[in-house]
């Protein structure tokens, strides 16, 4: 009886393959754009939340946000609330709230900083470019640590002299000044003008989040009237990371003197990045899911390829079985081949992906993990064998007679 050597299954197979190459390249195709999407979202996720958690590392584990509106409900499960943060900027703080906060938290608190942000169009000479304003306290560069390319950030007197002074994000700077030095020019928005005195290093941005190169930072004093008088958001530092339970328990027991507790929210960079992951995290999955269907359109694709090559090797078959080959030899040789045309389009995808992902990461945070790798290897590995099984069983089954006589 014959009966093959594993090696030699495995050496027949890879000759069958690429006997006919054209056939075998359309036949991974599906394979290989199923995984190598797979592997570009989860890496384009994974990047985003490195690049979100690195952002919540900088600005510290003791800072501690205030935001009008319940963001956080315990009926969505503690997670992050969009119809109430939609609402939020309907709603805002005073000055008085932040001095109630200040006298309250002075022992236990290093910074407290008001924000508010509107929309606005920023001109200088004939240049006019949209941007983010952003009124805010002094000590607002003490919690978030903003780095310079000249200049630096406004200080106490100029608040309360109601200077007018900004510090720009590096995108407006550059769309406005080009190659010149947008220190001590001055621009105009919102039918004032305004003296630069900063201008940021450019940071990064996270998918759909704020892009802090666009915004262009004033005094809050300066610009009250601007903003309406508004406070959108309070940012508060406290001195240890230990304390800071502590004290946004004080916070909300402050501010209930002068609020209904539904109406605003405290929370911490932790439990924020805890709930931005989440909303990435079921993101990235749906959109590998969809992906992940062309994974089903390559195997049915490989399928279909197998029982056109069990057809057409019909009298070969025959003839090994007239000779005495086992019906195991040949459905194993049909199940490699099947294996084998997955596994090749898993390994295209994974440099597609690795190299794809490199690419991307010059535009876009992203990064590819060994736990994706693994996985979209072992998928394709798995979509040869749960695809290639009945065709291999069909090409076994086959009776060797009717074999040779097929035409």
């Amino acid at each position: 009886m014959l009966k093959p050597s594993l090696n030699e299954l495995i050496k027949s197979s890879f000759k069958s393959i690429f006997k006919n190459k054209a056939r075998t390249a359309l036949t991974s195709l599906g394979i290989i754009i199923g995984v190598s999407s797979v592997i570009l979202l989860s890496s384009i996720g994974n990047g985003l939340k490195s690049y979100i958690t690195q952002q919540f590392d900088e600005l510290g584990a003791n800072t501690i946000f205030v935001s009008p509106g319940k963001i956080f409900s315990s009926s969505s499960g503690g997670g992050f609330n969009r119809d109430e943060a939609s609402r939020m900027t309907s709603l805002s703080f005073t000055q008085k709230d932040i001095r109630d906060l200040d006298r309250g938290l002075r022992n236990l608190v290093t910074d407290i900083a008001a924000l508010s942000q509107v929309a606005t169009s920023v001109k200088y000479k004939n240049q006019e470019k949209e941007a983010t304003l952003i009124a805010t306290s002094t000590n607002y560069q003490n919690i978030s640590q903003f780095k310079y390319t000249s200049g630096n950030w406004f200080n106490s007197l100029a608040e309360e002299k109601k200077d007018k002074v900004a510090v720009l994000g590096s995108k407006v700077a550059d769309e406005l000044f080009a190659n010149l030095n947008p220190l001590n020019k001055s621009i105009s928005f919102e039918g004032k003008t305004f003296q630069i005195i900063g201008v940021l290093e450019k940071q990064g941005s996270s998918f759909g989040g704020p892009d802090i190169n666009s915004y262009v930072f004033i005094p809050y004093l300066t610009g009250a009237n601007i903003v309406d008088n508004k406070i959108q958001q309070i940012v508060i530092k406290a001195r240890h990371k230990d304390e800071v339970s502590k004290v946004k328990l004080l916070v909300e027991d402050i501010l209930l003197d002068n609020y209904d507790k539904d109406t605003f929210s405290v929370f911490d960079s932790s439990q924020l990045l805890s709930s931005i992951n989440s909303i990435l995290s079921a993101l990235t999955l749906g959109l590998s899911g969809i992906a992940a269907i062309s994974l089903v359109v390559g195997g049915i694709g490989i399928m279909n390829i197998m029982l056109v090559t069990v057809t057409e090797r019909t009298r070969e078959i025959g003839l090994r079985k007239a000779i005495g080959a086992y019906p195991r030899a040949i459905l194993l040789q049909f199940l490699f081949e099947a294996i084998i045309l997955s596994s090749i389009g898993g390994v295209i995808s994974i440099l597609i992906g690795f190299f794809g992902s490199l690419i991307i990461n010059n535009f876009f945070p992203s990064t590819v993990t060994i736990a994706s790798v693994l996985l979209a290897f072992s998928v394709s590995f798995a979509v040869g064998i749960v695809f290639g099984v009945a065709p291999a069983r069909k090409a076994s089954k086959l009776d060797p007679i009717v074999a040779l006589r097929y035409e």
